[in-house]
């Protein structure tokens, strides 16, 4: 933990997910001031405006914070890195495509690079190719996800031991006792999403929050997996419709088009579920409060010294136990 920590700059072994359309300029900082590493995610933004979201994020904290690029998913993705170098934003997360071809041109310019695995050896030939730490994301996690659908729990073990650089642990993280499981798994961190959407912070649709609020572990849908494209979405009616007509038969182009950027910014931003989309991890279940970046944080370290000293007293009776 203290090398992930010690890399990044940071107090707590927190990161946000780049999350795309929500990952406002004002979330991002809120989540360095807090402690944390904040995140733009560049999604498919266009570069005036990933920019602009940089700035803000610049002009609200003075800590450490990192840019998310989906190098397969983003038009231009050399123009997100002259952005990162002209705005001297010091992290760079690579997802959605073969990190291998970037990590060298990001490392000349001075950039810390986090690569999101769904596999150990996706892992392997990452860490490989230079990636100074790892985010294992389990199929948990809200939004697109990797075909393979290997959970957290499996991965984060498997690619801890596989590798030497720091494994942060992604997808079912929402409080305390996911980062004490996380570090017991032999994660140097979490990573989250969808728990970070519940917090005031957040520029999303007040209904988007309250829905999280009200939600169990089994209000999400995953969307996608007959083309390829598993993508995590809550249960909205316009998500259960889209499920429906995926299980008669939809071609790649017919899903992309129902869950394309304009629908995500429908739902999450406009709060239209009727007609737009939102991503929510199987987390959702266990947020219960909207609180501040600071709250949910300080909270959750405080609880996981907690669980710690728990721990410390059940292996305690066992050695007892053991002993008699």
């Amino acid at each position: 933990m203290r090398r992930l920590i010690d890399i990044l700059g940071i107090r707590y072994p927190i990161i946000q997910g780049g999350m795309g359309n929500v990952s406002s300029g004002e979330l991002c900082a809120a989540v360095s001031e807090a402690g944390g590493l904040g995140q733009i995610g560049a999604g498919t933004l266009p570069l005036d405006e990933v920019e602009r979201r940089i700035v803000v994020a610049k002009q609200l904290t003075r800590n450490p914070f990192g840019v998310n690029l989906p190098v397969n998913i983003h038009p231009d993705p050399q123009g997100v890195i002259e952005l990162i170098q002209m705005h001297d934003v010091p992290v760079v997360s690579l997802s959605a495509g073969n990190p291998s071809p970037w990590i060298p041109r990001l490392h000349r310019i001075g950039k810390t690079v986090m690569v999101t695995v769904a596999s150990e050896k996706h892992a392997v030939k990452a860490a490989a190719a230079g990636a100074d730490i790892l985010v294992a994301e389990g199929v948990e996690a809200a939004g697109k996800n990797s075909p393979l659908e290997i959970t957290t729990m499996v991965l984060v073990p498997l690619v801890a031991r596989a590798v030497r650089v720091p494994v942060v642990a992604a997808g079912g993280i929402a409080d305390a006792n996911g980062l004490v499981a996380a570090l017991a798994l032999g994660a140097s961190g979490v990573q989250m999403g969808t728990r970070l959407i519940a917090t005031k912070e957040a520029l999303v649709n007040l209904r988007y929050k309250e829905a999280l609020l009200h939600a169990t572990e089994s209000d999400t849908l995953v969307l996608g997996r007959s083309v390829g494209r598993i993508t995590r979405v809550l249960a909205t009616p316009r998500s259960k419709e889209l499920y429906e007509k995926e299980q008669g038969g939809m071609s790649l182009s017919e899903f992309e088009q129902a869950l394309s950027e304009d629908s995500h910014v429908q739902g999450a931003l406009e709060g239209l579920f009727e007609v737009g989309h939102v991503n929510a991890g199987q987390v959702a279940g266990a947020i219960r409060d909207i609180p501040t970046m600071q709250e949910l944080f300080d909270r959750m370290i405080k609880a996981s010294f907690d669980i710690q000293r728990t721990i410390s007293d059940g292996l305690a009776d066992l050695n007892v136990a053991g002993g008699s």
